[in-house]
């Protein structure tokens, strides 16, 4: 019985010796897969950190119209993610991982909302990324929200493509019929799996739709929601190749600030394993009114009600 027991305990040690190392390996594998973006914060004085609003992680996700022929985001990318005036952020979302990683809470920032952008005055908040890359674009939204940004993460139109072809499409339910003229683009009533460019157009679509820009940002929501949904559908520990397709996928998609280590990774997607799409809060900056600007289609929010609602989003945390 002696010999039984050390046998069987030998046998779980190398079992759990075995996971350990397959976690090890899988972290540097996958973690030093993915394309770090350097100096991507502001210098100077910065909101008050996670400690001070109750734990919790706070991302800013940016997707980038640089209509570069060549990819600038992920493992993929053949030429620098920023130029001067070349690229402005198309998508943004302001996302708060809970503490207790159960619950997550994303905010869309509409590209046309009228800020102030530090060192340039006010204009559209998508001209921050244009005129600062990732550092101005950071402390633009801290400097609106009064919140800290923690981690900072990027997708240009290659990576979006690749990564919703990576999934096999994503479905998606089309509420009515419309045409957008800009992207000359005819969208069905009904229920379709999208896949890159079809993807790609809906989710910037603006044109064509009652509430344009703000229908847009619900497109935005409506892929993102279904999107997790696929990809946590074929990442499983009974289904490795899976897993390793998808993870390959985001690190050749994606790129993220220099700060967040391989184990913040490794971290992340273990926390967000169990998270399905009824843990997911979707919500808008609020909008006092539309007006033009300088010539311009511009949003005005209202900010102190904004950070009102975040504030109680890193509370709630």
């Amino acid at each position: 019985m002696r010999r039984l027991l050390v046998l069987a305990l030998a046998t779980v040690l190398a079992l759990l010796g075995l996971g350990a190392g397959a976690v090890w390996w899988g972290t540097n594998h996958y973690g030093d897969q993915v394309a770090r973006i350097p100096d991507a914060f502001p210098t100077g004085p910065r909101p008050p950190g996670p400690t001070a609003h109750h734990g919790g992680t706070t991302f800013l996700l940016a997707g980038v119209d640089s209509r570069s022929k060549r990819p600038t985001t992920g493992t993929n990318a053949t030429t620098r993610l920023w130029r001067y005036g070349a690229q402005r952020s198309d998508t943004m979302m302001l996302v708060h991982l809970s503490g207790d990683k159960r619950t997550v809470h994303v905010m869309s920032i509409p590209r046309d909302s009228w800020v102030p952008i530090p060192g340039h005055g006010s204009a559209k908040v998508n001209a921050a990324f244009s005129w600062g890359g990732p550092p101005l674009m950071i402390q633009t939204v801290e400097q609106l929200t009064r919140t800290r940004v923690d981690h900072f993460g990027v997708i240009d139109w290659h990576g979006f493509k690749a990564l919703t072809d990576a999934v096999g499409g994503v479905r998606i339910t089309v509420a009515a019929d419309s045409y957008d003229p800009v992207l000359q683009r005819h969208f069905a009533a009904g229920t379709h799996v999208m896949h890159g460019d079809e993807a790609l157009a809906y989710v910037r679509q603006r044109h064509g739709v009652p509430g344009g820009e703000l229908d847009r940002i619900k497109h935005q929501q409506q892929f993102l929601r279904s999107l997790v949904g696929e990809m946590r559908g074929k990442v499983s520990l009974t289904n490795p190749f899976g897993t390793a397709r998808m993870l390959d996928a985001v690190t050749r998609a994606v790129s993220v600030d220099d700060r967040m280590s391989n184990g913040d990774l490794r971290d992340l997607v273990i926390g967000l394993r169990h998270l399905d799409e009824s843990d997911a809060r979707f919500t808008t900056a609020p909008i006092v009114r539309s007006e033009m600007i300088r010539g311009q289609y511009a949003l005005i929010l209202d900010r102190a009600k904004l950070r009102v609602r975040w504030h109680e989003v890193e509370k709630g945390s």
